[in-house]
């Protein structure tokens, strides 16, 4: 293993979830402290590159959401420096940060995923927006649930229960991204599933299960203590557990990620996994789920983190 001298920690940014990147920061700087490792936390400013240029650092770890910090470019610059992260490479960024292409990937290798309809903003208004989602309920029916194809922390995201309440979910969604995915509901129990490798292949750690108070694991149910309830292990039978780990580790290998990632499911009632999204730079907060997910699985974050940068500075 290697020796780690100091790490980087990357947080802030200038994404929607800038507040949410520094909490995770601030976290796992803290973990990574209490575990011995010598952390300097820095933000993505132009002060970036002519510091780590004059010290580099012997491995970053990302906690950047939404934006350059899951789209593949912030590590395309590291990848520049030359400095190993922890985390995907700038293609499979890419790839997995489009929710419908990654949707598309997914379905490839045989997984399940909500029937949907990708739109742009552009499209939505030269075609006639009421033409256009009438055709769309009709399509995928009722309930359906509309997010920006791209990003996180449930921003812009909402469930519609009436052919009435699209419209204004959908500017809802446009003020976060140019393009909308739509996709059908399904009723089930939502549930989260990280993935890490620590050097011996993608393994799943237990599924935390959602409850979020209202019903809708939106920003405020993510990021507000009490605001939803978990449950880590997700309170499912032995068979459903080992389908959604199994389904976490085949998005991870499909979408050609690595060290870590957090795929989020629902079961329906019939116990049938549907894939939702990936995201590779899962939240580390005090209220996030993969921390919840190390945790359950009797690990230590620390020493898991730490993990983590020796793989990454290793492979450097």
């Amino acid at each position: 293993m290697s020796d780690l001298g100091h790490v980087l920690v990357l947080a802030g940014g200038l994404s929607y979830e800038r507040e949410v990147s520094l909490r995770s920061g601030r976290r796992v700087s803290e973990v990574l402290r209490a575990a011995g490792v010598d952390v300097e936390t820095r933000d993505t400013d132009a002060g970036l590159v002519p510091s780590v240029l004059a010290d580099p650092p012997d491995a970053v770890f990302v906690t950047l959401h939404g934006g350059s910090g899951e789209d593949g470019a912030i590590r395309s610059v590291l990848e520049l420096l030359e400095l190993p992260y922890v985390g995907a490479g700038p293609d499979a960024c890419r790839v997995a940060f489009d929710k419908p292409t990654a949707k598309s990937v997914v379905r490839s290798v045989g997984l399940r995923t909500p029937d949907s309809v990708t739109l742009p903003k552009e499209t939505f208004h030269d075609l006639g927006a009421s033409a256009v989602l009438t055709r769309i309920v009709e399509r995928l029916g009722l309930p359906l649930f509309v997010k920006p194809a791209r990003g996180g922390s449930a921003l812009g995201a909402s469930m519609v229960r009436t052919a009435e309440d699209l419209p204004a979910s959908m500017v809802g969604c446009f003020a976060y991204g140019d393009t909308a995915l739509i996709e059908r509901y399904i009723d089930g129990v939502e549930v989260s599933v990280s993935v890490v490798d620590l050097g011996d292949g993608p393994i799943a750690l237990p599924p935390v299960e959602i409850v979020a108070d209202g019903g809708a694991y939106d920003y405020a149910a993510r990021y507000t203590a009490g605001r939803t309830e978990f449950f880590a292990p997700a309170r499912l039978s032995p068979e459903t557990i080992a389908a959604c780990e199994a389904t976490a580790v085949i998005a991870h290998t499909a979408l050609g990620l690595r060290d870590i990632s957090r795929t989020d499911l629902i079961v329906d009632a019939s116990g049938e996994c549907h894939f939702l999204e990936v995201n590779v730079a899962p939240g580390m907060t005090e209220t996030s789920l993969f921390p919840m997910a190390v945790e359950s699985a009797g690990r230590d974050f620390g020493s898991l983190c730490r993990g983590l940068l020796t793989v990454a500075a290793n492979r450097g």
